[in-house]
């Protein structure tokens, strides 16, 4: 083993990979009154930008098996990390509104090889410390969204948004530079058991993908539609993002704490309601007061969000046996998870261009919180061990 094959060089690239998985999208939205100004699209052709990543994402990952066996978990990796970089390159001269949409395609399928394949990498290489790992690769994710929410207007106001949308091709490029070491001389990844091989045919991973598309739901929601609501009351693009960048942060520390804890609990429905309950306060608050409680609005609606999108990634693995399972469930979760999730935005953006409000779309994600306590109450950790063994 060489220092770049290390675990912790591995860790290191996973970081950078997931660091990369989000820029694409986050930037949107603080952006969007200029993009809209601009290239002249109305709300609901506006919200594809978001909802066409997520929709193609879930396409994607529903190919995961195929793309274990071709062109592999390494090599898959690699290209979706390529396919992101070139989409935000294209940004860069992207004026017309079916530029910009072919750069989120090119960007959704991207993102989606890395989303189904990565898990089986953690699987393979960090078999006794998966929780927390797929804990630290989730929350570099939300890090990534960090930086895109609180930058993309900061840099729109200095070199315009095209340069803004464009600049994040900088971290793909190094991602795809170090991943090719890091992922060299991997741990072989085994095939998946019959059960597992054919995802659609468990009732359990349909349960998983519902609640992980409710789950993100909730994160392309915000992503896409909180800094325009905030626009709408007359707060300044900067202002708007950096609220959208305090909820990305709190999800990054609430990603953290799961990291730090979660290999502690082995029945996750503790951490799994607290989630929820602090995302449904989160919108509660939002709801009776939005600018007076702007900030513990954004906190909790962050720590909600932060917890809940790892959490469903390790608790989608804790019910797979070998990494082949992880991965062929993991890319089914996800993929039906991301098609009910890129719905989300999208109905947002109808919403808002025939109400001019998005209160009614507040209000829908607040009563799916009830959902998402109601299917988190059955993942029982001996259910998980039952059907990884099946």
């Amino acid at each position: 083993m060489n220092r770049f094959t290390s675990p912790g060089w591995r860790l290191a690239a996973i970081v950078l990979v997931g660091l990369n998985l989000r820029p694409a999208l986050a930037a949107v939205g603080p952006l969007l009154d200029m993009i809209q100004r601009a290239t002249g699209i109305d709300d609901s052709t506006a919200s594809l930008l978001t909802t066409i990543p997520i929709v193609l994402m879930g396409l994607g990952a529903l190919c995961a098996r195929r793309l274990q066996r071709s062109p592999g978990i390494a090599a898959g990796v690699g290209i979706g990390i390529v396919l992101i970089g070139l989409a935000c390159a294209a940004r860069v001269g992207a004026q017309h509104a079916w530029l910009l949409l072919a750069s989120a395609c090119c960007a959704g399928i991207g993102i989606a090889m890395v989303q189904a394949l990565l898990p089986g990498f953690v699987k393979a290489n960090f078999a006794t410390r998966i929780g927390g790992v797929m804990g630290v690769y989730s929350t570099s994710i939300m890090g990534g969204a960090v930086l895109a929410s609180v930058a993309a207007p900061l840099a729109a106001a200095r070199w315009g948004w095209l340069a803004a949308l464009a600049c994040w091709t900088l971290p793909a490029v190094v991602a795809a530079a170090v991943w090719p070491f890091a992922s060299r001389d991997g741990a072989p990844i085994a095939a998946a058991s019959p059960v597992l091989a054919r995802p659609s045919r468990s009732p359990r991973a349909w349960r998983l993908a519902l609640f992980f598309g409710i789950a993100t739901g909730a994160y392309t929601l915000v992503l896409a539609w909180l800094p325009p609501f905030y626009m709408r009351l007359g707060w300044s693009p900067t202002a708007a993002g950096g609220l959208l960048g305090g909820v990305t942060l709190a999800e990054v520390v609430a990603g953290l704490a799961v990291s730090a804890t979660i290999d502690r609990m082995p029945d996750r429905r503790a951490a799994l309601f607290a989630a929820i309950a602090a995302l449904f306060v989160g919108l509660v608050l939002m709801l009776a007061s939005p600018e007076g409680l702007a900030l513990p609005v954004a906190l909790l609606m962050g720590a909600g969000i932060g917890a809940l999108f790892p959490l469903s990634l390790i608790v989608t693995v804790d019910h797979a046996a070998t990494p082949a399972d992880a991965a062929s469930l993991t890319g089914f979760v996800q993929g039906i998870g991301y098609l009910i999730a890129g719905l989300f935005p999208f109905a947002a953006g109808i919403v808002r261009q025939h109400l001019a409000d998005l209160t009614p779309a507040w209000i829908a994600m607040a009563c799916l919180c009830v959902v998402l306590c109601a299917l988190a109450a059955g993942f029982a950790p001996h259910v998980a061990r039952r059907v990884a063994r099946a």
